[in-house]
């Protein structure tokens, strides 16, 4: 959010746009013809999604607004849960899953995929003085915010990027301890765990430097990782 805006006035307004327009679509108003709010209307409608995720979600993105880092890895993985995982299960009502073990999952592979997605994103969020680290990672690890945001990787930069990975890993971990819980049906919202995964590995052979250039390189394998992964009905 804050990429596409210029103030967070304009970022209030656009999100105002959204929280009404999703109200019409859940309250049988007529919505605006708009590229996506028409066909989501309608999947809301004809699906029975949960209006509360769609809520919580443009809720969490104002604190995108906010130019200050996070407090604590908790409050990062709050973050995640109402912006990944809610997408997560989103995708499972789609399929038409309602199951607890599978929401369970959707919950622990959305905040991996996220924290995976933060991490990939950080020299970007870098160069634009943006602070995904935690401060309470920050602190432990002795981060110097000028090399952050100079793109240094020094060790301490390496060591929080190195804690926040090994958060994702444990979520990962997490949702696949539900992987012989859960429906069939509900593999396709879940697959991004395989992504998430992937991508930390290329972390961790890049010594957790997060502004390692091979890391922009996109995988080539991951479409068949995919693919493999649905054959064998595994996230």
């Amino acid at each position: 959010m804050r990429e596409t805006v210029s103030e967070p006035m304009l970022g209030q307004i656009r999100l105002q746009w959204w929280r009404e327009s999703i109200a019409d679509a859940f309250e049988g108003r007529p919505v605006g013809r708009h590229i996506v709010v028409q066909p989501l209307t309608a999947a809301i409608r004809a699906l029975g999604l949960t209006r509360a995720h769609f809520e919580r979600l443009i809720d969490a993105r104002e604190g995108d607004l906010d130019a200050a880092p996070l407090a604590s890895l908790a409050a990062l993985e709050d973050y995640a849960e109402a912006t990944s995982a809610r997408l997560v299960y989103l995708a499972l009502e789609s399929l038409g899953v309602r199951d607890r073990a599978a929401e369970e999952a959707g919950f622990h592979v959305g905040i991996a995929y996220a924290f995976a997605g933060l991490l990939r994103a950080m020299p970007f969020q870098a160069r634009v003085g943006h602070m995904i680290i935690p401060a309470d990672i920050g602190e432990r690890t002795n981060l110097d915010g000028a090399d952050y945001c100079a793109l240094r990787s020094t060790p301490a930069v390496q060591a929080a990027t190195a804690a926040i990975a090994a958060a994702a890993s444990r979520h990962l971990v997490s949702a696949r301890a539900h992987r012989n819980s859960i429906p069939s049906s509900a593999l396709p919202a879940l697959l991004p765990a395989i992504i998430a995964e992937r991508s930390l590995v290329r972390l961790k052979r890049a010594g957790y430097n997060p502004f390692d250039s091979a890391l922009a390189i996109p995988d080539a394998t991951q479409s068949w990782r995919l693919a493999i992964a649905s054959l064998l009905a595994r996230f």
